[in-house]
């Protein structure tokens, strides 16, 4: 499988759930906060063009002429939604599209509504280690083990890997 931007996302939130998720374990469609998630990417996409845009495996929300916006529910966990973005500027780079990434928070509890990211020569480096990475951990035989944080609450994933 090729990493696209929910396994970096899920890489970064919980390896757990990256591994799930990437060895087809799909429990999204029953949690809330996912279809909260896509009912905002369904209202941006009708209020404008150049949005949900498919490149190769990833889904761009918005593309501007300065930016590739990604649109989020919350900044529960912002660099896991940095990192999502930065692989999307690297698969644009490598299509010969510089852009700045533009993180949009529609709920904001901890940071400002929006942050800007850019690709630098060390992030494409450390994206392509840590593409790698997820590459081995999709391999393994097992899920790695459960977090048993506070955020495990609110996962998609938490009736499988607690009950």
């Amino acid at each position: 499988m090729r990493v696209n931007g929910t396994l970096i996302n899920y890489y970064f939130h919980c390896k757990r759930q990256c591994w799930l998720h990437g060895n087809r374990v799909n429990l999204e469609d029953n949690s809330e906060d996912v279809k909260i998630g896509k009912a905002i990417h369904e209202v941006k996409k009708s209020k404008g063009k150049n949005t949900e845009i498919t490149i190769d495996n990833i889904k761009i929300d918005k593309l501007t002429d300065e930016y590739l916006i990604e649109v989020k529910k919350s900044d529960a966990d912002v660099e896991a939604s940095k990192w999502q973005a930065l692989l999307y500027l690297k698969v644009l780079k490598e299509k010969g599209l510089e852009r700045k990434g533009k993180l949009d928070f529609v709920e904001k509890n901890k940071t400002k509504s929006t942050i800007i990211v850019e690709l630098d020569d060390a992030k494409f480096e450390e994206l392509e280690l840590i593409t790698k990475e997820i590459e081995g951990l999709l391999l393994e035989e097992r899920a790695p083990d459960v977090l048993y944080k506070p955020k495990c609450k609110r996962c998609a994933y938490f009736d499988y890997c607690y009950i």
